[in-house]
Formats: structure tokens, C-alpha cells, sequence
């Protein structure tokens, strides 16, 4: 069976959780909690009040909402 690899913003976890020290269930519960905001400004508070790389932002920020729409 061929190597699956994981794609799309799942992707960036193992480095977010790497990089930031937390476990990448904290990320998504803190994206949930802010709910029903728009896309770039839970990108940019991540930025802003947890010093997150805007690709890992936006990596945990799409992930949350497209689970939203499922």
C-alpha cells in the first residue's frame, strides 16, 4: 500500500504543536471559542495574541472551519 501522506492543513500540525508547545487540540478549541468570526480575524488574533506564523494560522483557522461546514 502506498505511504499516505496527510494533506491540507493537517499537514502544518506536527510542526504547529512542534514550534508553539501546545497540543494542536488547544489551537482548535481556541479558533472554536471565537466562533462565528471571520477567517482573517482569527487569523490575525493567532498572530497577534499567541505570536503564531501567519501559515500556521491560517492552516489551523481553515481546518476549524471547514470541519464548521461538515
Amino acid at each position: 500500500m502506498a505511504d499516505q501522506r496527510i494533506k491540507g492543513p493537517a499537514s502544518y500540525f506536527p510542526s504547529i504543536e512542534k514550534t508553539y508547545g501546545r497540543p494542536i487540540g488547544d489551537w482548535l478549541q481556541i479558533v472554536r471559542d471565537r466562533l462565528p468570526a471571520k477567517h482573517m480575524e482569527i487569523v490575525s488574533m493567532l498572530k497577534s495574541e499567541h505570536a503564531l506564523g501567519h501559515g500556521h494560522a491560517n492552516a489551523i483557522v481553515a481546518y476549524v472551519m471547514a470541519e464548521a461546514k461538515d
